[in-house]
């Protein structure tokens, strides 16, 4: 397994390298429409499979582990540190790459993620695979991200079950999640702070804007263990959903009609 942005290039072809410096060639590439996830099959017996964790209990200040290739040369490369933020949205990559990413609900972490770790496990201090490295913030220090196992197990189960990766539902918003001291501090409401706005996206046209907490979506309460991502992974596309919106203190009350998310 690994990050779509990896095997970005349909045309060209792929190998695996393990520990032992054997080189297996990719059979197969499976790529995710929605996440920047990607499975690599190859044909070998023999290889043990690292445990999965958990995700969902994911503490601020919690040691994780990062490994991976750094800057595509430093193979085997290991890096600590901590989960320093949860419940991020982000784009990764840029217009000037290949590729352009929005996803939600990433980890963010301290521990030293460079370019070409993108594909490698974060692991807790048991040894379980608990995000896989996606991104590095560019122009700052240590900070990194990765996408919770969770949300590759829910992929991979789709993909078990239907042979295909499924497209997520879109709202096309970029948000941060707001904790209940942020919260307290700021005297604003837990939820999603939006940060960006897609153009064009269902958010747009419902009227969404910068700055808004979404505070609610169908009654479900927006926080940092309930995120938006968890909320609308349980959508379709053209599902109408409610949202309770909070605006410069006021509260909002939308309708909006997801659509199939598109890269």
């Amino acid at each position: 397994m690994t990050n779509k942005h990896v095997v970005t290039d349909t045309t060209a072809s792929y190998k695996v390298s393990t520990k032992d410096g054997k080189e297996y060639d990719a059979k197969e590439i499976s790529r995710d429409p929605s996440n920047d996830i990607a499975i690599i099959k190859i044909d070998v017996k023999g290889l043990k499979p690292i445990n999965l964790g958990d995700s969902t209990n994911l503490k601020v200040g919690q040691f994780v582990i990062a490994i991976g290739t750094a800057l595509g040369e430093f193979r085997d490369t290991v890096t600590t540190g901590v989960v320093s933020g949860l419940g991020r949205g982000i784009t990764a990559g840029s217009s000037f790459e290949s590729y352009v990413e929005r996803l939600d609900d990433v980890i963010q972490t301290d521990a030293a993620i460079n370019l070409g770790n993108s594909g490698g496990p974060l692991l807790n201090s048991s040894g379980e695979v608990i995000g896989i490295n996606v991104a590095v913030a560019q122009g700052a220090q240590n900070i990194g991200f990765a996408i919770p196992i969770n949300v590759v197990k829910d992929a991979l189960n789709q993909f078990k079950q239907t042979g295909k990766f499924l497209a997520k539902p879109y709202l096309g918003v970029r948000y941060q999640a707001i904790t209940q001291r942020t919260a307290i501090m700021n005297n604003v409401p837990q939820g999603m702070y939006v940060v960006e706005v897609v153009v064009g996206s269902p958010a747009e046209k419902a009227g969404i804007q910068i700055d808004d907490i979404i505070t609610k979506i169908d009654n479900t309460q927006m926080t940092e263990n309930t995120p938006l991502s968890d909320v609308l992974s349980k959508k379709k596309s053209g599902d109408e959903v409610n949202l309770e919106i909070w605006r410069n203190g006021e509260i909002l009350k939308m309708k909006v009609a997801l659509t199939d998310f598109k890269e």
